[in-house]
């Protein structure tokens, strides 16, 4: 598998994370920042609405302190925004201090992506699931980015601008099933020969996905059908999700009949220690909440279903 695996990935030490008991998930690490918390969630139903809940009241706080807060989001996990405009809606929380920038989209070798409108474009699922749903309260379009060719290049400066002027910072993300945040993929630490070259990368532009990458998204995303899931894609860097003021996590990489894809990539996460091989490694050194299924944390041994 040496030409498979990342080069830089330590098998033995990987599977040292794995074997831990169920029960330690939640054993604070020294590495971890003081504010960071994992939170477990029984269930799916309960998952989303414990981390839609979360988003939610971020954005109210940000509100109720009169701050602009942008807010890098995932397409995945998804259930959560339904959620979090349910809380918004009821709240009465009107959106117009919030700018989004979705954190990747599925591109060519060239960083070209798909129609706004096509129902496989991230942008396309983004505003179905959030933007939309929200109505009179939802976030203008003109304060909505998305990882297109022409915009992702200007995430940086954009959201340093807003910093600048009081701006809260928030990273909203998944772990893959390779540790990657969003789709930086662990096998470009490879091009950097230390790790702070590597947290300077703000983007990339038709970047190329690793095999498991798209093994997962056929799983979770396709039906199976690895032949219909791109192959590259568009992506913000660690000079942009490390930046982040606070974290909003979410590991729900459940199968049925006992089975999982994502409880490696959470004991990764949380036992391996900063990085640069595992880009989620890093995410336990920020403030914020990481919500996962509590079934992730195991045991995760052979079973034959």
């Amino acid at each position: 598998m040496e030409s498979f695996f990342p080069e830089g990935w330590d098998l033995a030490r990987i599977d040292e994370c794995c074997a831990n008991s169920a029960e330690s998930i939640l054993d604070r690490q020294d590495w971890w920042s003081p504010g960071f918390l994992p939170v477990p969630c029984e269930d799916t139903a309960s998952f989303d609405v414990m981390l839609g809940h979360e988003i939610a009241l971020q954005i109210k706080r940000a509100r109720d302190e009169g701050r602009k807060l942008a807010l890098i989001l995932p397409v995945g996990p998804m259930g959560m925004y339904r959620w979090a405009v349910y809380f918004l809606q009821e709240w009465k929380v009107r959106c117009d201090h919030v700018y989004g920038f979705n954190m990747d989209e599925w591109s060519d070798g060239e960083g070209n992506t798909l129609p706004s409108d096509d129902p496989g474009a991230f942008q396309f699922a983004m505003e179905q699931a959030f933007y939309d749903p929200l109505g009179s309260l939802t976030v203008p379009k003109d304060q909505r980015c998305f990882a297109t060719k022409e915009l992702l290049p200007t995430y940086a400066d954009r959201i340093a601008a807003l910093k600048k002027d009081g701006a809260e910072l928030q990273v909203i993300f998944g772990i893959g099933r390779v540790f990657h945040i969003a789709f930086w993929e662990p096998h470009f630490a490879a091009e950097f020969s230390d790790d702070t070259s590597w947290k300077e990368q703000t983007h990339r532009l038709g970047a190329k996905l690793h095999p498991l990458t798209i093994e997962q998204n056929a799983i979770t995303s396709f039906k199976s059908r690895t032949t219909l899931v791109p192959t590259r894609a568009n992506t913000i860097g660690p000079g942009l999700f490390l930046q982040a003021d606070r974290i909003i996590g979410g590991a729900d990489g459940v199968l049925g009949r006992g089975m999982q894809w994502q409880g490696m990539s959470l004991w990764v996460t949380l036992r391996y220690g900063p990085n640069r091989w595992i880009p989620s490694s890093f995410m336990p050194t920020l403030p914020g909440k990481l919500f996962f299924l509590r079934e992730l944390a195991g045991p995760l041994v052979a079973e034959c279903n």
